[in-house]
């Protein structure tokens, strides 16, 4: 496999992934979402510019207008549940999470996302130790490892 020599993979059979990179979501038709490597949260994250319950099901739209990879598609999600969870001010908050994939480094990666409004942050997607952990090891200078390799790859 190409990747498997490339500078991103060592000898624990972990990526090595920097401190932001650029993913698709497939379960959430997204494509060159921002996501940043937060080993400080347990959870993944994602921003959502509508979260809210309805007869379908929970009722999202992810992003909103102003990032890149926005759709605006609403999404309904039967199987969900709340969590009580800290968010990064330190106040107690209770969200949502739903299952969902994210594409790193050529392969796909089932995780919990918590959905949270993140308009006022740079990045719409934190990605948490529950993901991280047994799949990447981080070195915060680097960025966009994923996406370089991507592109390298489908050109």
């Amino acid at each position: 496999m190409a990747l498997m020599n490339s500078k991103a993979f060592n000898q624990n059979n972990k990526h090595t992934i920097g401190k932001v990179d650029i993913a698709e979501m497939p379960a959430f038709e997204l494509e060159e979402v921002s996501v940043k490597i937060d080993s400080g949260a347990y959870t993944s994250t994602i921003h959502c510019s509508v979260i809210e319950e309805s007869e379908k099901g929970l009722k999202v739209v992810f992003l909103d207008k102003n990032e890149k990879g926005y759709t605006g598609k609403t999404h309904y999600f039967e199987s969900y549940k709340t969590k009580r969870v800290r968010s990064s001010s330190g106040e107690m908050q209770q969200r949502y999470i739903i299952q969902g994939d994210i594409v790193l480094f050529g392969e796909k990666y089932d995780t919990e996302f918590t959905l949270s409004k993140r308009d006022l942050m740079r990045f719409p997607v934190l990605l948490g130790r529950k993901l991280l952990s047994n799949h990447f090891i981080i070195d915060t200078a680097l960025k966009n490892e994923s996406y370089k390799i991507k592109n390298k790859i489908t050109k």
